[in-house]
């Protein structure tokens, strides 16, 4: 008698400097997504259904996820029965050992799961380092984990002033890309959260050279397409005196994506998925959502 199909929702890290994005690309593509491996690994566990990852949160090119989701079903052969979550997380991980992609976390949720539609929250945080003349003298413990920024001075209370003029639920058409989704998504966004931080680095305790690593977070229950990166290269101006606080706000009006700047869109490699979260009904996420 064969067993149904049983659904994971899996969490998983990727460095993604060597990947097209997290998802899949087409088998004559030169450079592959993070889903494509992930894929590949389900099915060296020989399911009997065809293999399908449905992922949560798209990244681009060069990003990194500590936390990203998805879900698939695994239907065994015969009589076998589900396989146990930490049992998946170990398979899995034995057949990615080859990538800088790690499977964390699994559970066994229900056939109507959706990764990405049941998801509540978002969190992206973005690093950048202040003080290196060239972006070379940036710690290779750091390389392509962070924006190496010439300038030594950040306004912090200028940054922090505007990143709270973003908080709040606010149509955000300004501070996306455009694409061939754009037509389809709403622009309307709420955030949740937009701040900055001091950042920490191990070569910054061990490495004697005057290099300020800082973060900016920002979460919400989705976001728009290169929103984060075109947020934190907005602010990130802003600290240094390229834009005022006022112009955020204008900017944030305007609600037209060809009103952003040029070349202020903040590079790829700094930004990181640090969490997607889901309500504990769903049987929780890399921190379980609060009631």
């Amino acid at each position: 008698m064969q067993n149904p199909a049983a659904r994971y929702l899996i969490f998983f890290q990727y460095a993604g400097t060597k990947y097209s994005g997290v998802m899949k690309t087409a088998a004559d593509q030169a450079v592959e997504g993070v889903e494509n491996h992930v894929e590949s690994a389900v099915r060296k566990l020989k399911p009997v259904n065809e293999v399908s990852v449905v992922i949560s949160s798209r990244t681009d090119t060069g990003v990194h996820a500590l936390c990203n989701s998805a879900h698939v079903d695994i239907q065994r052969r015969g009589d076998k029965p589900p396989l146990l979550e930490q049992d998946l997380v170990d398979a899995l991980n034995f057949h990615l050992k080859a990538e800088p992609i790690r499977i964390t976390k699994a559970y066994r949720v229900h056939n109507d799961f959706h990764a990405r539609y049941r998801a509540v929250s978002r969190t992206y945080v973005y690093r950048f380092a202040l003080g290196l003349r060239h972006h070379t003298e940036m710690p290779v413990t750091e390389r392509d984990l962070c924006w190496a920024l010439r300038d030594t001075r950040l306004n912090i209370d200028a940054v922090q002033e505007a990143a709270a003029l973003l908080l709040g639920t606010h149509d955000f058409s300004t501070f996306r890309a455009l694409s061939s989704e754009t037509p389809f998504k709403n622009p309307v966004k709420t955030l949740e959260k937009a701040q900055l931080e001091s950042g920490v680095s191990f070569s910054q305790r061990h490495f004697h050279r005057d290099i300020q690593f800082w973060e900016l977070t920002f979460k919400s229950r989705s976001f728009l397409y290169r929103q984060v990166r075109r947020m934190t290269g907005a602010l990130v101006a802003v600290g240094q005196g390229r834009l005022s606080v006022r112009r955020i706000q204008e900017l944030l009006e305007a609600q037209d994506s060809l009103a952003f700047p040029q070349n202020m869109t903040a590079p790829a490699h700094g930004l990181f998925l640090t969490d997607v979260q889901y309500r504990d009904t769903d049987l929780g996420g890399c921190r379980l959502a609060e009631q």
